[in-house]
């Protein structure tokens, strides 16, 4: 598959306000993981725990962004982005998760939004990406009520700090995979395999969240979201059994996050799905007026569509099979072109998810893409160019989709392609390449892809249009 030679009726168009970035995480590029008073993290405990992480990889120096972060920065300025989405840090802000403030993890942040304005970049933190210090964790991590609270105290710290130049927050991302993956089927950190510790881990999450807010918008924030993975899941059959499984799934991915964010209620399926793995003591009045704080945007994360099919119990431990269950009856659609994630590529579901959330959720504030891209088998020439035409069709597609979506209704405000850089990609290690700009991990040489050029190129499009 060769790209297309780039016109302006190849590119799908967005109202004039609409703004496009790239997005990253501080554990996936950062590096420097012992270096000026930064503490240990969840990810860094779990990367050394043997067979864990494919290569025993880890995080240590990742893209080493740390130290090349002026680099990084300049591509964002050449790209013709608007915004950059990174994360903070928490283990370099907070090592122990509360207490002492290292102000030298402060330092490299104010430096970054610093480079960021400079390069005509707005800068976009995310306060969580799953890097929990890990104090925190040996004291009951996300299960437990003290950690929510810790979250909005470092985040207070980050917003006195950079808060005069920042205009767009975001508290989680993907709150899903920090509570289902990393507590219930134990593939991220901290790799627990629990019931109801991952249902306390959802809920001290979405408490989390909304205290953050609070904090930050007593700070004096403007505009503050969050980053969730919805995901758009069809029954493999109309079959009652698989009919059932959907909405168990439903109940996991999306109602335990949306439900309590924008409809000011629990899941209404929340019983049938867990049965009686917990009684949800964790939750005290007043939690969903808490977790309910207005807020100004929903950052949606998208990548592949999910089929559900239903599966039987396994005899295993009643403590994890509730959730480990609901997991295993995931598949995925036959027939389009999978990404080396082994994810189906089928556009046309973005746009469906994004027009049933709008329908479902009349509250729902305005939506951000804050992640959307595809891993693939990026191979450079001879002269070392990654001609990655199925990530340019990924893109193309799925930019399509939501123009669509937008032109239907849906109001969605900006993008974020994933990734800007080839990164550490959690347990897959090094193994699984998302970036527009590929990372020789050997030299660390960063090199613009095709995608980057003709993401560049629909940029500056976009901009001529609106201007």
């Amino acid at each position: 598959m060769s790209t297309r030679s780039a016109s302006a009726e190849d590119f799908p168009q967005f109202p004039p306000g609409f703004f496009f970035g790239a997005a990253t995480a501080s554990y996936q590029i950062e590096g420097a993981w012992d270096e000026d008073g930064r503490g240990v993290s969840i990810w860094d405990t779990y990367c050394r725990t043997p067979g864990k992480v494919a290569d025993g990889a880890t995080g240590d120096v990742a893209c080493d962004h740390y130290h090349r972060y002026p680099e990084d920065v300049a591509l964002l300025r050449d790209l013709g982005a608007d915004s950059y989405r990174f994360s903070v840090a928490w283990p370099r802000i907070v090592p122990e998760g509360t207490g002492a403030v290292n102000t030298k993890g402060l330092d490299f942040y104010d430096r970054l939004v610093d480079e960021l304005l400079a390069a005509g970049v707005e800068p976009a933190p995310t306060l969580y990406h799953w890097d929990l210090p890990q104090p925190l964790e040996d004291r009951g991590g996300w299960r437990v009520r003290e950690t929510a609270e810790a979250f909005a105290d470092y985040a207070a710290v980050v917003a006195e700090r950079i808060g005069d130049r920042v205009g767009r927050w975001m508290t989680l991302n993907e709150p899903f995979c920090a509570a289902f993956v990393g507590y219930a089927v134990g593939r991220h950190a901290p790799g627990a395999r629990e019931g109801e510790g991952a249902l306390a881990a959802v809920h001290h999450l979405l408490v989390g969240h909304g205290l953050t807010v609070q904090a930050l918008r007593a700070a004096g924030a403007r505009e503050v979201g969050v980053a969730l993975n919805p995901d758009r899941l069809v029954a493999a059959t109309d079959s009652p059994e698989d009919l059932a499984a959907l909405v168990r799934a439903e109940t996991m991915h999306n109602d335990c996050w949306f439900d309590p964010l924008f409809a000011g209620r629990y899941p209404l399926h929340e019983q049938e799905t867990w049965g009686e793995i917990t009684d949800f003591g964790f939750r005290r009045e007043g939690d969903l007026e808490i977790i309910g704080q207005p807020i100004d945007f929903c950052g949606v994360n998208f990548y592949r569509p999910i089929t559900i099919r239903a599966t039987p119990y396994r005899d295993e431990d009643p403590a994890v099979r509730t959730a480990a269950d609901i997991r295993a009856e995931e598949t995925w659609q036959e027939g389009p072109r999978r990404t080396t994630m082994g994810w189906p590529v089928v556009p046309s579901s973005f746009r469906d998810l994004l027009v049933d959330l709008a329908a479902r959720y009349p509250a729902l504030p305005p939506l951000v893409i804050t992640e959307n891209g595809s891993a693939e088998a990026d191979v450079p020439d001879e002269d070392g160019v990654v001609h990655d035409a199925d990530r340019v069709e990924y893109l193309r597609g799925h930019l399509q989709a939501l123009s669509q979506a937008v032109a239907e209704g849906v109001d969605v405000r900006g993008y974020y392609v994933w990734s800007l850089l080839d990164n550490f990609e959690w347990a897959f290690g090094y193994d699984r390449r998302f970036g527009i700009v590929r990372v020789d991990y050997d030299t660390l040489a960063r090199t613009p892809k095709d995608s980057y050029r003709w993401y560049q190129r629909f940029l500056a499009e976009h901009r001529s249009r609106r201007s």
